[in-house]
Formats: structure tokens, sequence, C-alpha cells
């Protein structure tokens, strides 16, 4: 098989195979864990390896010799109208361990689906029916026509808006109803989103400078280096993704509508005769309710040591009080002045105080305390010390 190994060529070959790779690993992983998030993100990879590899075997010399030219020209690679809804899938997926794609949700991947089979349709029907190029454009690859690569850039930075705020109102959600916000926070998701919104309007710019002399080469070469910024970017999350902690997250079920009843808790808009899937039917009790649920509440902290809990969520503690999560949320919210996340925290950085002047702890290292303590990483608890002592934990240990 023909494939010219050069610079261009050999690069985008190694992102290709390292990406299927892992689209294979996260198939494998969604089956044996029922993990729907993985079959996700496989599917994601798989499209964005197609995507690439146009471009691959284009360097590799496949659009200059026959039978080759035919085979890039025939078969569409390039599916970049499904990208977009999978990554808002996947996004919502690894947010919400019950969701699945069912019902009208199908629907946004229509517009894929029809591009595969119209393109499928024309293709077989020039090779079987016609024997040559009669509905395929024999001067340009249909999978980077002009209003192909136009309709997908605006699919994608839809999704990527619709991701991008989805996973904004998910961290919110975390820091009011989990004690584990730092580790809930995937950073690296959002780190993705961003660089791939930055990657998405590079063609655009691409597009405007080739109009310019000096920038003639990047009407070919300039995809080149968009395709291995995009392969990166890809690869960064197989990476990120594949090694995420997947089992606290379980205990999080957000979707987009689960942040409004504490949102409308904090601008005082929900009133006592208004009844709310997540509320009871008075949900706003009188102050004393407050005071005494605050009550409750520090005695379940300290008598049950329910910090020492590393996954321990809003939900959890509601239910040992007999009430619900946003009610609970404003006792936290307005009589303790913090957040869930920041008020467990709170009890976990006292703790760790607490042990260490204690001589029982004395041959525990001061991670192994602060993990006995509820914290679930290194850098959750110093961030945490931090913040509530204004010193770095060595610093404190230094001075005590």
């Amino acid at each position: 098989m023909l494939f010219q190994y050069n610079l261009q060529s050999c690069l985008l070959l190694i992102f290709f195979v390292h990406i299927l790779v892992y689209a294979f690993l996260f198939f494998k992983r969604s089956f044996k864990q029922d993990n729907y998030a993985d079959k996700l993100i496989g599917w994601f990879l798989l499209i964005a390896a197609l995507l690439i590899s146009p471009y691959m075997l284009g360097f590799a010399g496949w659009y200059d010799n026959q039978p080759y030219r035919d085979i890039l020209f025939f078969v569409p690679f390039v599916h970049s109208l499904a990208i977009g809804p999978l990554l808002y899938f996947y996004v919502r997926a690894i947010s919400n361990y019950t969701f699945r794609i069912k019902g009208k949700m199908y629907l946004h991947l229509l517009p894929a689906f029809i591009y595969l089979g119209v393109t499928s349709w024309m293709s077989l029907a020039d090779v079987f029916l016609f024997d040559n190029y009669n509905l395929t454009n024999e001067y340009e690859d249909p999978d980077f026509a002009g209003w192909y690569t136009i309709l997908s850039t605006i699919s994608i930075l839809v999704y990527l808006f619709l991701s991008i705020k989805h996973f904004r109102d998910y961290k919110k959600f975390t820091q009011i109803t989990t004690s584990f916000a730092d580790l809930a926070s995937l950073k690296w998701l959002r780190n993705f989103l961003y660089a791939y919104a930055l990657l998405t309007i590079l063609p655009i710019i691409k597009e405007i400078l080739s109009n310019f002399y000096f920038f003639e080469k990047l009407r070919y070469f300039g995809p080149w280096y968009y395709f291995v910024a995009f392969a990166l970017v890809t690869y960064y999350i197989a990476i990120n993704a594949y090694h995420a902690i997947h089992l606290p997250l379980r205990r999080i079920q957000f979707s987009p509508n689960s942040l409004e009843p504490f949102q409308l808790l904090a601008s005082n808009v929900i009133d006592e005769e208004k009844d709310l899937v997540a509320v009871e039917a008075q949900v706003l009790p009188l102050d004393e309710k407050l005071v005494q649920l605050k009550s409750k509440l520090k005695d379940l902290m300290e008598q049950e040591l329910l910090f020492e809990r590393s996954d321990l969520t809003l939900s959890d503690v509601a239910l040992k009080l007999e009430t619900n999560a946003v009610v609970l949320s404003k006792v936290v919210n307005q009589q303790f002045n913090l957040n869930f996340n920041d008020y467990v925290n709170q009890y976990r950085v006292n703790a760790v105080i607490e042990r260490i002047a204690n001589p029982q702890f004395k041959n525990q290292t001061l991670l192994a305390i602060a993990f006995d303590a509820g914290f679930n990483s290194k850098a959750t608890f110093n961030r945490a010390f931090k913040k509530f002592t204004n010193k770095n934990p060595k610093d404190f240990l230094t001075e005590s």
C-alpha cells in the first residue's frame, strides 16, 4: 500500500494510531464497566481519527496517485457534523452517570446521518452505476466542500457553546452539593472545551489570512497545522478522560435543570407555596426552622464525623436530617456563609489541625491524616488548608 513517509504524514500517523487505540480502550471499558460516557468518547475519538486521515493520507501521496485518489473521494472519512453532538452528549454523560441518548435526542445526530447516507449513495452510484465521477465532484474531495466545512463549523460552535454552558452550570452544582468539588471539577475537560473552541475558529482566521499574498501557503499547508493541533488536543482529552476517576462522579446526577432550584432559592424567587420537584411543599421554612437545622447539622458533623466521608454529598446529609438538599443548602449558605463544599472542608481542615497536635497521630504522615479527615487528594488538601488558615500545611507545621 502506498504511503510516503515524511514529516507531515508521519506526525499525523502517530496521532492517528494513538487516538484509534484509545477509542478501542474506551469501547472496551464501556462494556466492561457499563460506562456510557466511555462509549460516547470512544465514538468521538473514532470520528476524530477519521477526520485527520485525509490529510495524513494526502501528504502520504494518496491524492496524487490512483486508485488511492478515488478512495479518498468516494469514501466519506470526515463526519464533523457528529463531532459537536457527541462532545455535548459526552459532557452531559460524564456529569450524570444515568444519562442516555434517547428519543428526540437522536435528532441532534440526524444531520450527520443524512450526510453519511447521501454521500455514500452518491459514491456507490458513481462507482457501480456510472463507473465514473458523475454525482461526486471530480476536482474536490466532498469531505472538504465549502458548504460542508461552513455547516460543520457552525454546528461545532453551537454545541461547544452548549457544552461550555453545561459544564459551567455543573461546576456550580458540584460546589453546592458535593464535598469533593475539586475532584469533580474536571479541569481537563474545561481546558479541552476552550482549546477546541479556539481550534474551531482557526480555519476562519486561516481563510481570511490566505487571501493575502504573504499567506498564500496557508491554502494547503495551513490546514496541516490545524489538524496537528486538532490531533494534539484530541489526544489530550483521550489521555485525561481515560485516567479520570469516575467512581465519585457516579454520585453526581446533574441535568440542565438541576441548578435551577438552588438559583431560585439564592435569588429569593421561590415562595412557600411554589411546588418544585426537588423542593418540599413549603420551600422557605421559618427562620426558626433554619436555626434548628443549623444546630442539627453541626451536631451531625461533630458527633458522627460525616466530613470524614470523602464522597459526602448534600443529599446524604439532607437524608439524615430528614429534609431536602435545597433547604439544607439554604441553611449552609445563610447560617454559615459558606457553600457545602467549603463547609465540609472547613471541618476537615480543623480535624487535621487537631490531630496534628494529638500524640496519638504522631506516627502518621500529614497526608495520611488529611486523607483520614476526608480529603481525597494532596492538591485539594493544600488548597483548603491555605484557604482557611492562610498558611501552607508545611509552614503551619514549622510554626507550630
